[in-house]
């Protein structure tokens, strides 16, 4: 929230993840951006062009978007990003929102959450 806050609604999705990384390493967690994310296809590790936007302390992934509304494309393409990394939890913050309450969607991928 403090990100957007301090950005308003507007800039590029990349203004907004290296801010919510710097601000998501000063309360202590481990952040990587830009995470390359293979498919394995037939047995074979496959680079395609696949990126995790913000990877969160090895466990939540975080897609950022900049758009009008999130629709089931994007749903869609952040249960993909779970599936092929393995991870259970995910969000797509949507930063191009008056309130960012509204522009936040939770993804749980699995069964291992109780």
């Amino acid at each position: 929230m403090k990100v957007h806050t301090a950005l308003g609604p507007g800039m590029l999705e990349s203004a907004y993840e290296a801010c919510l990384a710097h601000e998501l390493r000063g309360l202590g967690h481990q952040v990587q951006c830009q995470v390359p994310l293979p498919i394995v296809y037939d047995g074979v590790e496959l680079e395609v062009g696949y990126r995790l936007d913000v990877l969160v302390d090895d466990l939540v992934i975080v897609e950022i978007k900049c758009i009008e509304a999130i629709n089931n494309v994007h749903k869609a393409q952040i249960i993909s990003y779970l599936k092929l990394s393995k991870k259970s939890l995910g969000l797509i913050i949507n930063f191009h929102v008056a309130h960012l309450k509204d522009g936040i969607k939770r993804f749980v991928e699995g069964k291992k959450w109780k």
